[in-house]
């Protein structure tokens, strides 16, 4: 009997490979370019699933989240990344980031008439389409040039990382 006991208390002390890997996640966090470029594609795959089906509940679905996390991202880039890449980038990095909010700012309108209306409504598979593209050219921008440019300079990646991480789940969470 004693013996079970003694077994039983050396178990809680071993950690499942599941287990040692989310630990270590959690204690290693992604750096922002990581987290913004896994953002990315994500909502890509959102964008090519919604193209590819016919069914309207789940359209409506797909579009829904393509709402909610372009949103969630464009806000942690503006409160966050984007800040800290204009303290730390040069004349050419404030350009592309001015550019990039301003790309936000049309997204954002589109996200808008999106959310106001339903599948099937004129304009509404239109509009989704239109954004993918939007986001696609930025995309393309960022992880192109301003990524890159981002990588190379004095930016604390990883602490934006943890920022971006945590902002990011309060807002996915409203």
């Amino acid at each position: 009997m004693a013996t079970a006991k003694a077994s039983s208390k050396a178990k809680p002390k071993t950690k499942s490979r599941a287990t040692r890997k989310a630990s270590s996640a959690a204690a290693k966090p992604a750096d922002a370019i990581k987290l913004l470029k896994d953002d990315h594609k994500e909502v890509k795959a959102w964008f090519d699933a919604f193209d590819k089906t016919d069914d309207d509940a789940k359209k409506q679905d797909l579009a829904n989240k393509i709402c909610k996390a372009l949103t969630v991202h464009a806000q942690i880039e503006e409160e966050i990344f984007y800040p800290a890449a204009y303290d730390a980038l040069d004349k050419d990095g404030d350009d592309l980031l001015d550019e990039a909010e301003v790309e936000h700012a049309s997204a954002k309108d589109l996200i808008s008439q999106i959310e106001a209306s339903k599948v099937g409504e004129p304009l509404f598979d239109a509009k989704v389409t239109v954004l993918g593209e939007y986001i696609a050219h930025h995309v393309e921008e960022e992880e192109g040039e301003l990524f890159p440019e981002c990588r190379d300079s004095s930016m604390d990646l990883k602490g934006l990382g943890t920022q971006l991480a945590a902002r990011k789940a309060e807002l996915m969470a409203m």
